[in-house]
This record gives structure tokens, sequence and C-alpha cells, in this order.
């Protein structure tokens, strides 16, 4: 007998589009954890006087001098300004081109990737967070507690999100942790609605009367019992939510209310690319490139787990 967990993957993997957009996810995940081994000026190891050095982690050390030293794939700094090479268009040297303070473009993507992905994910996973526990205290207890939550979702969502978002920031200073934080507190009401209306249909189940009638809990039966068998709905609705983080945040930069120069982000590189778009196309192109992928390869990702963890399906095929 095949366990629902090896459906799911089974489903998953036959989704070819699905497996794509989980690579290329994987690939961008990678690119933001270990950005400054592979987009940075300094080497990545090197000897000095006989003495091994790592200056990426620890940089008070002349390696100008160094006797052997590993530098990264992409050797430039994203915050190292060059005026003598502002706006070159993309070649061997500079492979996306530099922007008018002479940075290198494909620099600050990669280390922009770092910036898309922590929002998405910490903000996504706060949001996450709350929409659980408040679904799930709503279907549970029903009653005022669930007329209280529910009225709280639907205040939230009447609220336009962007709108909402800009006049939050409007009160606090533009950084990548307000942007985190406010995303997080805006954006949970689609997964409280799904806990709350999965956690309603456990909760007739027969195991569920059993706990309560054995005395457990409730905190028991929430995490242990329903929870798990509610939970599937949120995390297609989290990765669905992680491509629209990534959007608001490059809204925002883009915009100017989001992470601020010199840090770079997707959004902030495309304000720059529209400042020159006649004649330096590749600073909105590529940025906008990045975009385009990552927000189509997480829609890939949560369709394909939406219907490998489709309960009709998986009873269907068992």
């Amino acid at each position: 007998m095949r366990s629902y967990f090896s459906f799911v993957k089974s489903r998953f993997f036959s989704n070819k589009l699905g497996v794509i957009g989980f690579v290329v996810i994987f690939f961008l995940v990678f690119v933001a954890v270990f950005a400054d081994f592979i987009a940075n000026d300094k080497p990545i190891l090197c000897i000095v006087n006989g003495k091994l050095y790592f200056p990426v982690f620890y940089d008070k050390v002349n390696y100008s001098s160094a006797s052997f030293k590993i530098m990264p794939i992409v050797p430039y700094s994203p915050y190292k300004m060059d005026f003598s090479s502002k706006l070159l268009p993309p070649f061997s040297k500079h492979l996306l081109g530099t922007d008018d303070l002479g940075r290198d473009v494909l620099a600050r993507i990669i280390h922009g990737t770092r910036v898309s992905i922590t929002v998405g994910i910490v903000a996504m996973g706060t949001a996450f967070v709350i929409g659980v526990i408040l679904g799930l205290l709503a279907g549970y207890y029903g009653g005022i507690v669930d007329i209280i939550i529910s009225k709280l979702i639907e205040v939230v969502m009447t609220f336009p999100t962007l709108f909402l978002i800009l006049t939050i920031l409007a009160f606090l200073p533009p950084n990548i942790y307000n942007i985190m934080f406010v995303i997080g507190l805006t954006g949970w009401t689609g997964v409280a609605r799904l806990v709350r209306a999965e956690t309603f249909k456990v909760m007739s189940s027969d195991f569920v009367k059993i706990s309560k009638v054995m005395g457990a809990p409730d905190i028991y039966i929430m995490f242990r019992h329903v929870l798990i068998n509610a939970i599937n709905p949120a995390v297609v609705s989290l990765v669905f939510g992680v491509a629209g983080a990534i959007l608001v945040e490059s809204s925002l930069s883009f915009l100017g209310l989001g992470v601020q120069p010199p840090m770079p982000s997707w959004g902030n590189i495309l304000l720059t690319g529209s400042q020159y778009i006649d004649y330096a196309w590749w600073l909105a192109l590529f940025p906008g490139v990045a975009i385009f992928i990552t927000v189509t390869s997480l829609n890939l990702l949560g369709e394909a787990l939406r219907d490998a963890m489709d309960p009709r399906v998986v009873i269907e095929s068992a």
C-alpha cells in the first residue's frame, strides 16, 4: 500500500513544468545563499605569507600580495563604483553591462537574488504562521472566535494590499526588514481562510471526536490531528504567496520605497534602468527577466504542488 507522500511525490515529478520550476527555484536559492562566493571582488581564498585566508568572510587582510588566490566566477563587487566604466553595454568583461555608476549589473542581479528570495521566504513565512494559527483557531473553536477572526480577515482583505503596504511604509523607514514585516503582516488572509475551511472539514472526522472523548488537550488535537490534515492547501498558497511577495518588493523598490541603494535589488536596478531606457536597455531588460523567470517558476511549482496534493486525485490513484 503506497503512502500519501509517495503518491504526491510520484505525481509531482511526473509534471515536467513543475519540476523545471522546482529546479529553477532551487538554483535561485543556491545563488542567494552563496552570492558572496559567486560575485565579489574579494578572493574566496588566498595564501599570504604562507598563511591561508578567506577574505570573503574576513576582509582585513592585504590579499593584493597573495601568492595564490581563487576569485569568484564574477570578480566584481555589487557595490564598488567605477566611473570610468559607466553604462557599458554587455561584453566579455561585464557580461550584463554596467550601470550609471560603473557597477557590474550581473553582480548586482546576483546579490539582488538574495534580497528577493529572502523577502519572499521570510515575509510569506511570517504570513504563513499567522494565517495557520488564526485559521486553525477559527475552524477549531468556531462560535465567537470564528466570527472575530473571520471579520478580521474581511477587514484586512478590504484594503488593496499594495496601498495598505504603502500606507504603513509611510510611517516606517524604507528598508528590507520593514518590507518583510509589512508584507508578512498583510499577506496572511488567504492562508487563514484555507486553513479555516479545511479545519471545519477535519473537525467532523472520527479521529478528532475520539481524541476529544479521550480527554486530549486542545493544543494536542489541533497540531497533532487537525493541522496535519488541513495544511496542504496552505502550503500551495505559500508558494504562490512567495511569488507575490517578490513582485511587491520589486514594485516598492522600483517606486523608491523598498530596498534602498546601494543595496542591490531587482526593483531598484529596474528603477535605474527606467532613467536610461533610451540607450542603456540592459539595465531594464536583465532584472526584468530575472523577476519574470522567478515568478513564473514559483507559479509552475505552486500549480504542480496543487495538482499533486489534491486528495481527490490521490484517492482515485489509490
